[in-house]
This record gives C-alpha cells, sequence and structure tokens, in this order.
C-alpha cells in the first residue's frame, strides 16, 4: 500500500476485482430493472402494532396451555 500510494479501500477494490477476473481494475457497468410490483395488498404502517398484537395473543395462549 506504501510503495503504490494507495488507500487500504483501494488495494481491497483491487484485490477483489483480481480475484473475479478483472486484471485492469475496470467492472462491467451493471444495470438493474426497475419493477413495478403495484399497490401492497396490506397497510404497513401499523405492522409493528399488529405484530405486537399477535405475539401478545400467542403469550396468552402458552401461558393458558401450562394451566
Amino acid at each position: 500500500m506504501r510503495e503504490r500510494g494507495l488507500s487500504f479501500k483501494e488495494v481491497l477494490n483491487l484485490a477483489v476485482r483480481r480475484g473475479l477476473g478483472h486484471e485492469g481494475g475496470a467492472l462491467e457497468q451493471f444495470v438493474v430493472e426497475n419493477v413495478s410490483l403495484g399497490r401492497p395488498a396490506v397497510d404497513l404502517t401499523k405492522a409493528l402494532s399488529l405484530a405486537s398484537h399477535f405475539e401478545d395473543e400467542e403469550l396468552v395462549r402458552k401461558m393458558a396451555a401450562r394451566k
């Protein structure tokens, strides 16, 4: 790193690229195509509250089964 005047991040990136078979360090452009999944089937704005409710119900069920 010192001999070449490179940072750790640069050396790490070069090592990864070489491991992937890209000796020159240049990688191909990677493009991700977005796909619309439509509207959600469930409103997730209150998801944590709903999960908490179901967890509470399960705990009550387990406690009742122990008796």
